[in-house]
């Protein structure tokens, strides 16, 4: 075969330029474009390195201020329950006076009332005991014809009312 027998002839010449073209492609490539990617990678590591530092401070700054808004928030809340405890307590009171005033109004016509009604019970009282005389009187009269004192047939009709 002719190609092996020229392998021996065409072998150095082969591995010069082998190590002449890969000469030529480390100096391009490893020492001209391989630091530009290293440091155009480096770049993008520190970049993304200081974006996640700047999204944690500010994961932190609102976090801190959450807590604060919360603590701010809680504070306000328990002065808004104490403010209407208050106005609870105030009204509580407002109306434990507006009720004793009505009871105090209330107890003073129930007093009236009663004092009304024991001089209309008296007064009906005496009527009914003149009323009932005035009967007793005539109906002793009509019956046994005997004429009672208008005296005799009050005292009559007062104890049997005493008694009844």
């Amino acid at each position: 075969m002719p190609q092996i027998a020229q392998l021996a002839e065409t072998y150095s010449s082969q591995i010069f330029w082998l190590l002449v073209f890969f000469g030529i492609v480390f100096f391009v490539v490893g020492r001209g474009m391989v630091p530009r990617v290293m440091e155009t990678v480096s770049q993008r590591d520190t970049q993304i390195a200081n974006d996640l530092a700047a999204a944690q401070a500010a994961r932190d700054k609102a976090d801190e201020e959450e807590e604060a808004w919360r603590n701010r928030e809680n504070e306000n809340r328990a002065k808004a329950q104490a403010v209407v405890s208050e106005a609870k307590a105030q009204a509580a009171a407002n109306s434990e006076k507006k009720v004793a005033a009505a009871q105090k109004r209330l107890d003073k016509k129930l007093a009236e009332a009663e004092v009304r009604i024991g001089d209309a019970r008296s007064a009906a009282l005496s009527e009914v005991e003149g009323v009932a005389a005035e009967a007793a009187q005539d109906i002793v009269k009509r019956i046994a014809g005997i004429k009672v004192t208008k005296a005799n047939a009050s005292k009559a009709v007062k104890g049997a009312m005493a008694n009844g």
